[in-house]
C-alpha cells in the first residue's frame, strides 16, 4: 500500500508539475521519492544537499547518525547502528553554541560556544558545522 501511494505521488507529480514537502523519518522512502533533502536537528537545518550527494556523502555528524541507523535488508550484513548518547535537548532550552555538540564525537571548543552557520560547503550542499569531517554515506538500493 505504501509504495502504491508513494508512486502515485511520484506520477502526479510528473503529471501536474508539482513541487512537496515531504516530512518523513523513513529514508528509504526518502531517497526514493525526494530531489533534495534538508536534515533537521532540533528544529535546525544541520545540512541540505540533492538526496544522492547527500546519502553519499553526509556532512553534518547527526546526518551521517541518521545514516547508520537505517536498517540493511540483507541480513549477512551488518547495520553500522550508531549510538547518540546523551539526551536530544529540549527546544525551549537549548545548548549554547551548536545544538549537536552534546551528543557529538566531533565537537571542539568552538561548537560549545558558537552556533555553526548555515553555510555552502560545495554547490548546493549546505551544512552547519564548524567542523569538515569525512563522514561515511550509504547506498539505499
Amino acid at each position: 500500500m505504501q509504495a502504491q501511494i508513494l508512486n502515485l505521488l511520484l506520477d502526479l507529480q510528473k503529471t501536474l508539475n508539482l513541487t512537496y514537502i515531504f516530512v518523513a523519518h523513513n529514508l528509504s522512502v526518502v531517497k526514493h521519492i525526494c530531489d533534495r533533502v534538508a536534515v533537521m536537528y532540533v528544529g535546525k537545518l544541520v545540512e541540505m544537499a540533492k538526496t544522492g550527494e547527500l546519502f553519499h556523502q553526509p556532512r553534518h555528524p547527526y546526518t551521517a547518525a541518521l545514516m547508520a541507523a537505517v536498517p540493511v535488508a540483507d541480513p549477512r550484513v551488518q547495520s553500522g547502528n550508531v549510538e547518540l548518547k546523551g539526551e536530544v535537548p529540549s527546544p525551549a532550552n537549548p545548548p549554547p553554541g551548536c545544538y549537536f555538540h552534546p551528543r557529538c564525537a566531533h565537537a571542539v571548543e568552538l561548537c560549545r560556544s558558537h552556533p555553526p552557520a548555515f553555510h555552502e560547503i560545495t554547490p548546493g550542499h549546505f551544512v552547519a558545522c564548524h567542523q569538515e569531517i569525512d563522514l561515511p554515506g550509504i547506498s539505499l538500493t
